[in-house]
């Protein structure tokens, strides 16, 4: 029987502090839920001490998930550890995740302590979290750059205070499959208790080595993988979740381990993450890419008719991806829609089902065939209404360079109408916007892509605005590309005055 290791997926914390992939407290909502269908383990859902904003998104998510362990991270504070315990409360299942830096380097250069400061501050830190929250972990940072015989001392120290799960992070990116696994190796055969606690491995890609460091760490002796969906996350991202998960799967005959992971819900993971944060998954990734199980040689294409196995390693559909996603047309009714929404990982209520039913059929009515994506789209549009200061009533535009802009919002009850004159469409569209909500913001990137095929597609468009020294994403989504961007920059404005309801604190994320 394959030895079990349990997933710790860290997408809403470390993964979200991949540049452009933040959330709001909604978004991480909703990638929460897919993450519990997913079967992760343990879901870190942020820092609660980095803003109230963030406090409260570990609050919502916290009360939201019913069957994955909810951790937060808190530096080893008692302020950090107080905060993330507050924001854990509403939790049936809470991990209080506590960390300090235990490399020389850190030690002298960012931490200024002594290697004896940092076991005290280990040892209260752990201590302290656990009369707050039954389940601890720590983290010694940048452990595979610290020396071996002082990860067994800090190992020893959090083991005495009550750790219930010991991390040793590749922070940087820098170690190799034989260092992480011998690191492991030695550090668990050289402390005093070791069997009572579950020794974990988080790591970066830095050099390509994320996944194989993580089987490599398994090897070693660990029992739990911190990884990210699409492996998003500081600087060349974290380990992939679904890349480590399927390498188990299909190598098992190598790595006899297995997880917990209801693996056909992997794609949905990784296409829902893509649309939340605007970062598009490469057509070469593994697993999960466009071209993962596509073949365009004709000797490939002959094997594939023959036998699929010739040269696929696992199927598409092992990772819910359909060979074909097209699912319904304008005939189809509220039965077929509920039912594919909830294929697609969406539990609808019955006004939300009717609701999401007429923008479906004046979408099915323009394109004729609507595609799973398109579906997709369509809910997290809907599902972000809730949480609008500004909604789209109507643009026209006219002319070209300069053009005018139309645009027509509502604000509760109250319909806003205004006008201006830009270097084009959307500029114009983005100026009127501006004067209805009193913000002046600044275009700083804007990509507009299609989700399926055909004339009518749906486009996407994903924009980060400046505001003073702010900036904030969007996103939106029509088959008129002049009004999916306006909805996107309108998405930048909502947020933003969303913001200003909060005050941050100025904390830094920190680096795992």
């Amino acid at each position: 029987m394959a030895t079990m290791v349990e997933i710790f997926d860290t997408t809403l914390r470390d993964g979200e502090q991949s540049p452009g992939a933040s959330m709001d407290e909604h978004e991480k909502i909703q990638m929460a839920l897919q993450l519990e269908r997913l079967g992760v383990d343990i879901l870190e859902a942020g820092f609660p001490i980095a803003s109230k904003q963030e406090f409260e998104a570990v609050r919502r998510v916290a009360e939201t998930i019913k069957t994955s362990r909810v951790a937060a991270l808190a530096r080893a504070v008692p302020g950090d550890i107080e905060r993330a315990a507050s924001a854990l409360k509403p939790a049936k299942h809470p991990v209080l995740h506590t960390f300090i830096a235990t490399s020389n380097i850190h030690l002298e250069h960012k931490l200024r302590m002594t290697h004896q400061e940092v076991l005290e501050a280990a040892e209260k830190a752990v201590r302290l979290a656990k009369s707050l929250i039954p389940r601890v972990e720590f983290s010694a940072e940048d452990a595979t750059r610290s020396d071996w015989d002082y990860l067994v001392a800090i190992a020893k120290v959090a083991i005495a205070a009550g750790v219930d799960v010991i991390n040793l992070p590749d922070t940087v990116g820098y170690t190799t499959p034989d260092e992480i696994r011998e690191m492991f190796r030695y550090v668990i055969a050289n402390t005093p208790g070791s069997e009572r606690v579950v020794f974990s491995s988080h790591n970066h890609n830095d050099l390509g080595l994320a996944v194989a460091n993580a089987l490599a760490a398994i090897d070693g002796g660990a029992r739990q993988v911190e990884c990210t969906v699409n492996g998003i996350g500081e600087r060349a991202g974290n380990t992939s979740l679904e890349e480590v998960v399927m390498a188990m799967r299909t190598r098992n005959d190598v790595y006899s381990f297995d997880c917990r992971i209801a693996s056909r819900e992997i794609v949905p993971a990784s296409t829902l993450l893509s649309k939340l944060t605007g970062l598009s998954i490469p057509f070469n990734k593994p697993v999960v890419g466009r071209n993962a199980f596509a073949h365009e040689s004709g000797i490939h294409q002959h094997g594939m008719i023959a036998n699929a196995k010739t040269y696929e390693i696992m199927t598409p559909e092992s990772v819910g991806r359909s060979r074909s996603d097209l699912v319904l047309g304008k005939h189809s009714g509220r039965a077929g829609l509920a039912k594919r929404s909830a294929e697609l990982g969406y539990q609808l209520e019955e006004n939300q089902l009717n609701k999401l039913y007429e923008k479906f059929i004046d979408l099915a009515d323009r394109k004729k065939e609507v595609y799973d994506d398109d579906l997709r789209m369509l809910i997290v549009r809907q599902s972000n209404e809730d949480f609008e200061i500004y909604r789209l009533k109507e643009v026209d535009t006219f002319g070209n360079n300069p053009s005018k802009a139309l645009v027509k919002l509502t604000k509760g009850d109250e319909t806003l109408i205004d006008s201006a004159t830009g270097d084009g469409p959307v500029h114009a569209s983005c100026l009127a916007i501006d004067r209805i909500s009193g913000l002046s913001g600044q275009l700083e990137t804007f990509e507009i892509r299609a989700t399926t095929p055909g004339k009518e597609a749906l486009g996407e468009a994903y924009v980060t605005v400046k505001f003073g020294e702010r900036s904030m994403k969007g996103k939106g989504a029509s088959t008129s590309i002049i009004e999916a961007a306006v909805l996107a920059y309108l998405d930048a404005v909502n947020k933003y005055l969303a913001l200003q309801e909060t005050t941050e604190s100025g904390i830094s994320a920190p680096v795992m």
